[in-house]
């Protein structure tokens, strides 16, 4: 008797503990699943990140089937303290896979392409105190979960099968929609059916997958599995010894942060724009360099050339090429870095300005 009382007094004392910081304890959770999947992407290789992402998919699944499996009664009393903290695990999870997306994709583009799943991410991160009350019901916890996974096979089935043909994408939509209502069948088959709504979960499900489709079919996503890996504008571009020698203007740490940078060019002197960028080992594509001018009697900037190169994946740094351009005018100029479809990967911006002296260079080898 003595021992009963004191396992219900100890499971009471820990109950409040998690209920006093669950505020803090969901929230660090989350940014260690983001933090993880980050240091993840940079430092081992991509298809690793990917079989850890999908590790992280199956235990968040595993750790829903238990929430509701024990809520309806199906599991023994003495999982009672898993069942406090599995909510964490689900959380930290959905940090790492929602994650994903913030890292594939901002490795993929610019930041003003990437900028939806940036949002999505720091709006779950600050009503992530608000969603905790809300976040037990199906269609909440469904529509979360159906999201990183549309992310996950969006991100790997490229990866898998070497292409960038929208077509994939489509089939990561497909199988994801057919995988979430087998999922949420499942834990409608143990929870009850007085727990779902299965009207709000289609239309949540179905708007999610819309939007995502209509950012990837408009270009607002950038083509993963590319991921540009440096970019910058230079005086000249030679190469070596299968090594490319750079020379650039040196620039300030404030004007490395800062974009727009400057370029001071001769007369008919060409500018350099030299892109870095990763894909897997057996992909073959073409990519764009997009100049464009800034027409200030118009207000709008001008595509003056698109010069393409193919690129080979499978180097870790990066394929490495370059487009130049012989007739600058003076002003606002920048260069997208794009897939033949119109995706864009990256872009640097730089103003030109006459110079009728030397300028001082440095050289970089890449």
């Amino acid at each position: 008797m003595r021992r009963v009382f004191a396992f219900k007094f100890h499971y009471q004392k820990v109950k409040e503990f998690y209920a006093k910081y669950e505020r803090w304890l969901m929230p660090v959770t989350l940014a260690f699943g983001f933090l993880g999947d980050y240091i993840t992407f940079v430092n081992i290789q991509v298809n690793t990140a990917i079989i850890i992402l999908f590790i992280y998919w199956v235990i968040c699944a595993s750790a829903i089937i238990f929430i509701y499996a024990f809520d309806a009664g199906k599991l023994p009393e003495r999982f009672k303290y898993v069942r406090l903290f599995i909510p964490l695990v689900v959380q930290f999870t959905f940090g790492g896979m929602l994650s994903n997306s913030f890292i594939f994709y901002w490795f993929s583009g610019s930041v003003w392409v990437s900028w939806p799943f940036i949002l999505a991410f720091v709006a779950l991160m600050i009503s992530n105190d608000a969603l905790r009350h809300h976040f037990a019901r199906p269609t909440v916890q469904l529509s979360v979960y159906f999201f990183a996974t549309l992310s996950i096979f969006s991100v790997s089935l490229p990866f898998i099968f070497n292409s960038l043909s929208p077509l994939l994408f489509v089939l990561s939509g497909a199988i994801t929609s057919v995988y979430i209502a087998l999922f949420s069948w499942l834990l409608k088959k143990n929870a009850g059916a007085e727990k779902f709504n299965g009207s709000y979960l289609t239309i949540s499900v179905a708007s999610i997958l819309l939007i995502i489709n209509l950012f990837y079919f408009t270009n607002l996503l950038p083509p993963v599995p590319l991921a540009m890996r440096e970019i910058g504008v230079y005086h000249s571009i030679a190469k070596s010894g299968g090594q490319y020698i750079l020379r650039g203007e040196r620039e300030s740490f404030l004007e490395k942060i800062i974009p727009g940078r400057s370029i001071h060019l001769r007369p008919g002197q060409p500018a350099y724009v030299f892109s870095s960028i990763y894909a897997p080992k057996e992909l073959n594509t073409a990519i764009v360099h997009e100049w464009q001018y800034y027409d200030e009697q118009q207000g709008k900037w001008i595509v003056k050339d698109r010069l393409s190169f193919n690129l080979i994946g499978g180097r870790r740094e990066g394929f490495r090429g370059y487009s130049l351009k012989t007739v600058l005018p003076p002003g606002s100029w920048r260069v997208y870095i794009k897939t033949q479809r119109g995706q864009t990967l990256g872009r640097v911006k730089f103003n030109v300005e006459r110079s009728d002296g030397p300028v001082e260079l440095y050289e970089v080898v890449r």
